[in-house]
């Protein structure tokens, strides 16, 4: 890939998009675990932001995710939900029963908390292997 993709008109429109992108990713994950949408959709749009910043301002960015940092994220989130999801299995209830977490605060906030935990985690998930599938195609010759 080369060091860069954009223009000067490109790298202004980035900049002023990027943070939109990204409050909007946030907006998605925290209102997605009580209402259609969530993690996956927050994560594609996390992971386009990133990308997006990498094809205008090249490799060299300042900021994103390499390779072992995208993986490494990729896998920590899926961790996260395979533990969150078999936590209530070691309490004795159902897979994903996040009433059996064990958190100091009372039933119905303690569903939205594991349910946001899941998404969190699905978004990490979803960023990282975005971000992995872009850097996997464009260093095909490394």
């Amino acid at each position: 890939m080369k060091p860069s993709f954009g223009s000067p008109v490109l790298d202004a429109t980035i900049r002023i998009l990027t943070p939109f992108l990204l409050l909007f990713a946030a907006y998605v994950a925290i209102h997605g675990h009580t209402s259609p949408g969530g993690g996956f959709q927050a994560g594609a749009i996390l992971g386009a932001g990133l990308i997006l910043i990498r094809l205008v301002r090249g490799h060299d960015a300042g900021w994103g995710l390499s390779r072992r940092a995208a993986l490494n994220l990729a896998c920590s989130g899926a961790l996260v939900y395979a533990f969150v999801g078999l936590l209530s299995l070691a309490f004795g209830h159902a897979a994903f029963d996040y009433s059996a977490l064990p958190l100091p605060v009372v039933g119905g906030t303690r569903r939205a908390l594991g349910s946001l935990a899941v998404e969190l985690a699905v978004l990490v998930t979803v960023t990282g292997v975005m971000v992995l599938i872009f850097e996997s195609l464009t260093h095909a010759e490394e």
